[in-house]
């Protein structure tokens, strides 16, 4: 081998090399291009298929329109008991729960003090009688010498002082019988009232019930000078009155007759059916919030209601019945201050909105006169359109 060979084989090995590169190189580039040709050829094949629309139901049924509040249940009727005069308690017929009719014993005060007061004025009166006999006996003699006087005086054989004598004692026992009758009169008078006093010793009820409250014992002393005591409480409990408390926004939709139902916290699942008997003018003022009294009679018979329950009252303002019902959410407005519409789900699979007329809603729920037939399929907004609000945020308040 020459020397010139020995120097060009370097050469010749440095372009075989520098060709090795690039076809590796190029093999990464085809490499490359050929993974995301794939990767994009996978996106394109496997795409996901548009989400189905969410749908519900437009099932029959009723809606109401209501003002909520809670009240509180007391007997429509009842009175408290008390006594009319002071003494102590001698004896008491009843207790908590009794049952009793007009007229009935309930308690008895001692009433010795009345019982004698009673006797010293019948002894006045009797000796007030006595002395109207006796000046009536003197009216009589004073007439009769009157007359004789009269004759005497006309035979002119008395003067005439005599006379005039005479006529003066007729006048002064006619003027003390007219006395006597005033005083007996009087007599009388407070007979009678002691004859009062004592029969309120004996307390009896003024009306039928159940006693439902006893505020005294047997011995226990009684001042009535100043108020009446109040022994016991006698109610009605056939027929109870809820108080509702009504706020001042709400209270302008009621009136005497508004429907209404209402159920209590021990027995949630019974319904009472009832109206408005009144709505009392004067308000009551909680904690700054201005509230009516809104009344409501209801029959009790089987006593299932009892005094202070709480009772959780609906007054129907207004119900619509056997129409489609759909969430609020589902109406919206059409474009340009159009009405209600709703998008429904045909069976083919295609939408189409429609307009309707809504009879009633309420803060979820819209009743359908018109548009919408039971059983379609409507569609509901998108989780997305229904955050934003879209133009069904303000629909029920125009309902």
């Amino acid at each position: 081998m020459t020397d010139s060979d020995t120097l060009k084989a370097p050469a010749k090995h440095r372009r075989r090399s520098r060709s090795s590169r690039r076809w590796l190189l190029l093999l990464v580039a085809v490499v490359l291009v050929a993974a995301g040709a794939a990767v994009y050829g996978r996106d394109l094949l496997f795409e996901p298929a548009p989400a189905a629309p969410r749908t519900v139901t437009a099932e029959r049924g009723s809606l109401e329109r209501t003002v909520t509040s809670l009240g509180t249940i007391k007997p429509r009727d009842y009175v408290d008991v008390g006594a009319q005069i002071s003494g102590q308690i001698s004896k008491l017929h009843v207790q908590i729960g009794d049952q009793v009719e007009q007229g009935d014993l309930l308690a008895e005060l001692d009433a010795r003090v009345q019982e004698s007061k009673v006797v010293a004025n019948r002894a006045k009166l009797a000796d007030l009688s006595a002395q109207l006999r006796q000046r009536q006996s003197e009216l009589q003699l004073a007439r009769q010498q009157n007359k004789r006087n009269k004759r005497l005086f006309a035979a002119k054989a008395i003067s005439e002082d005599e006379m005039q004598i005479g006529a003066a004692s007729l006048a002064v026992a006619e003027a003390s019988i007219e006395s006597l009758k005033a005083q007996i009169d009087q007599a009388q008078a407070t007979l009678d009232a002691d004859l009062t006093s004592l029969g309120y010793a004996e307390i009896r009820a003024p009306m039928a019930g159940t006693v439902v409250s006893l505020d005294a014992v047997e011995g226990q002393t009684l001042n009535a000078n100043q108020t009446a005591p109040i022994i016991l409480q006698i109610a009605d409990l056939d027929t109870m009155t809820v108080w509702a408390e009504v706020a001042e926004a709400d209270v302008v939709l009621l009136k005497p007759g508004t429907a209404l139902y209402f159920t209590t916290l021990g027995m949630p699942d019974r319904e009472w059916y009832s109206i408005v008997r009144q709505v009392l003018p004067t308000p009551e003022v909680v904690n700054d919030v201005v509230l009516y009294n809104a009344l409501i009679d209801i029959d009790n018979a089987d006593r299932a209601l009892m005094s202070e329950m709480t009772a959780q009252v609906f007054f129907v303002l207004d119900r619509a019945e056997n129409l489609p019902l759909v969430p609020l959410s589902a109406i919206s407005l059409a474009p340009e201050g159009g009405g209600p519409t709703v998008t429904v789900l045909k069976p083919d699979g295609t939408q189409e909105r429609r307009p309707v007329e809504v009879r009633l809603s309420n803060r979820t729920m819209a009743a359908v006169a018109s548009g919408l037939e039971g059983g379609e399929q409507v569609v509901l907004p998108a989780a997305g359109a229904a955050k934003a609000g879209g133009r069904t945020g303000g629909f029920g308040a125009r309902l």
